[in-house]
């Protein structure tokens, strides 16, 4: 009986402390995305939209190129990303 406790004590420790995990590296992606954005879009004409494209396009790449401009082989994610019309996605 206490080794069952046990083992099911321990798995729930595993189980919030991999959520606990998650919720943490969620923060420090925005944080990352926001401040890549922020220096990738600084020079922008339309800042609101170049920032709401640039964090999709870090948020599923996980990287910003260098720069306001060009650089894009630096994160071909980032790069190859299109929009419904075939267009370059991210700024």
């Amino acid at each position: 009986m206490k080794k069952v406790t046990f083992t099911a004590l321990l798995l729930v420790c595993i189980l919030l402390s991999s959520s606990l995990f998650e919720v943490s590296m969620a923060r420090s992606e925005t944080v990352f995305c926001a401040s890549k954005c922020a220096r990738r879009c600084s020079k922008a004409g339309m800042k609101d939209r170049c920032m709401r494209f640039c964090g999709i396009c870090c948020t599923k790449c996980k990287c910003v190129p260098s720069g306001t401009y060009g650089n894009k082989h630096e994160c071909p994610c980032y790069r190859d990303m299109k929009n419904s019309k075939g267009k370059p996605k991210c700024p």
